[in-house]
């Protein structure tokens, strides 16, 4: 059983909904990450994100569109994130971590390296944003080989055909994105994602997680109703910007132990 399974099997058992936080590596600052990564987990984070910095983030909106600029002019690279994946490890081995982005820096460095590194660094999977599961048959296995989950996202527009092919190749779980557009857009209709997440669950056996648009524990606790999982993204970006490169941390650890208490009610 994967870390990421095992997760999810044990707060299934205590009846509570995980909380899957993301970061984008090396924004505030590169050594911001690590710390931003325990915080979070303090705050009472199940999962982490980190996200690999990309000049072209074609599924995120603004806010984590400057998360990736303010990276990559930090110098950061996915090779500095597999160090903070190590960093992070030193003094926690439980948390899964869940290297989140896209194609182009694993192409650029291949498959087999991105997988072998991911491994020996302590990360538990991966999303790669244009990834489609249909192309992925080959890299999702060898993902499965290496004890690593491939997680895929599905949309209110994916069709059966697309749900059934994320069901047979996926891992960890499934992400579903719970809007038409980018990453903090619009507001979330829960009655929609009640009704999607019961038609995907006929084909997919995994657990599903949430995300795209939660902004606070309200709705984080709406969705919480009809999700095994709560993803929180653009949200935590903005806390990290309104508080600046000091106050990051701290503001991260509280804007997250909020949306815990509030799934936890």
């Amino acid at each position: 059983m994967s870390k990421i399974a095992a997760t999810f099997s044990a707060l299934k058992a205590h009846n509570k909904t995980a909380l899957v936080t993301f970061i984008t590596a090396g924004d505030p600052s590169p050594e911001s990450t690590v710390p931003l990564m325990h915080a979070m987990v303090a705050g009472g984070a199940d999962i982490l994100e980190l996200g690999v910095p990309f000049s072209d983030p074609m599924a995120e909106g603004p806010v984590i569109q400057r998360a990736c600029e303010r990276a990559l002019a930090n110098g950061v690279g996915i090779h500095d994130v597999f160090g903070y994946v190590a960093e992070f490890r030193k003094t926690n081995q439980s948390t899964p971590v869940v290297l989140m982005g896209y194609a182009n820096p694993i192409e650029r460095i291949g498959a087999a390296a991105f997988i072998a590194k991911s491994k020996a660094v302590g990360a538990d999977g991966a999303i790669v944003v244009d990834y489609p599961p249909e192309e992925c048959v080959e890299f999702a296995a060898a993902m499965r080989a290496a004890e690593l989950d491939l997680i895929f996202l599905l949309a209110p527009t994916s069709t059966e055909a697309r749900i059934a092919q994320v069901a047979k190749v996926g891992g960890g779980f499934s992400y579903y994105v719970s809007l038409k557009g980018v990453t903090g857009a619009g507001n979330i209709d829960t009655v929609e994602v009640a009704e999607r997440l019961t038609a995907i669950r006929k084909h997919v056996q995994l657990p599903i997680g949430v995300g795209f648009g939660i902004r606070d524990g309200a709705t984080a606790r709406a969705v919480a109703e009809v999700a095994d999982a709560v993803v929180i993204g653009s949200r935590i970006i903005q806390e990290i910007e309104n508080a600046g490169k000091d106050g990051a941390v701290a503001a991260v650890q509280t804007f997250v132990s909020g949306i815990r208490a509030a799934l936890d009610a």
